[in-house]
């Protein structure tokens, strides 16, 4: 089932959006070269916390309460004892619930003064989102968020992962429609006012194809290139996609 959110859901998106917001916003002031991913992963469990809030991945047995994938890592890379040098880049993807409400946001910054093929891997991949964010209007079809992205992504000279892919979210973590970055236009379900979704654009500098680590949850890309990730929960209303991940 695909969920139509109501006005007073929609309030309690906002909130949840704008936590996760503002403790991604924390964790961008506190990467610098020298910090170590776990203690990232313990500002954001405390930040969420603070804020009333409850930390999503441990939910499903991740271990962290957010993830922080660095250079090659895709997604889900556990906040562990690895220390953060000048020249990577490190993804940061908070989701956590507020009064049984989710928000959904990702990121990737740079850490110190990185290489111009990792700025401009960071450039498409964010412009990415917001060029799938473009067509998520009432009317269109999942397929047109998604051939949009992957066309962007692959004239740039990138590419798209398709092991992972965005989601509808709300008052579960992962909701119906799956929103992939790859397809074709005027496919997939109907977009309509009131339906919430997490669109997160994951790009690859080599190949999309990505390998799982044997601790079951860290994906990497399967040539060691980079990968980037940025996302945001947006909500379809009367006049075009309202993004819930802003402070």
């Amino acid at each position: 089932m695909i969920f139509l959110r109501s006005k007073a859901e929609t309030e309690l998106l906002r909130a949840s959006g704008r936590m996760v917001s503002e403790v991604l916003q924390a964790l961008e002031s506190a990467i610098k070269p020298g910090v170590i991913a776990k203690e990232l992963g313990q500002l954001a469990g405390q930040l969420i916390r603070e804020r009333g809030g409850i930390p999503a991945p441990p939910q499903v047995g991740f271990p962290g309460d957010i993830c922080v994938s660095v250079n090659n890592v895709v997604v889900h890379g556990v906040p562990d004892e690895r220390i953060l040098h000048s020249g990577d880049i490190v993804s940061v993807d908070v989701m956590a619930s507020l009064d049984g409400y989710y928000g959904d946001t990702a990121a990737t910054f740079p850490v110190g003064e990185i290489s111009e093929e990792a700025k401009r891997l960071l450039e498409i991949t964010k412009n990415a989102l917001y060029e799938g964010i473009s067509k998520a209007v009432a009317g269109n079809r999942v397929g047109d968020i998604s051939h949009t992205i992957q066309a962007y992504v692959e004239k740039s000279g990138f590419s798209v992962v398709r092991d992972f892919v965005g989601h509808g979210i709300g008052k579960e973590m992962w909701e119906k429609p799956q929103v992939p970055n790859f397809g074709t236009p005027n496919r997939g379900p109907r977009l309509k006012k009131g339906m919430v979704l997490a669109i997160e654009p994951m790009v690859n500098a080599g190949d999309y194809e990505i390998d799982i680590l044997d601790d079951r949850w860290t994906a990497v890309t399967q040539d060691d290139s980079l990968s980037a990730h940025f996302e945001h929960t947006i909500i379809i209303l009367d006049d075009g996609p309202e993004i819930l991940t802003c402070s």
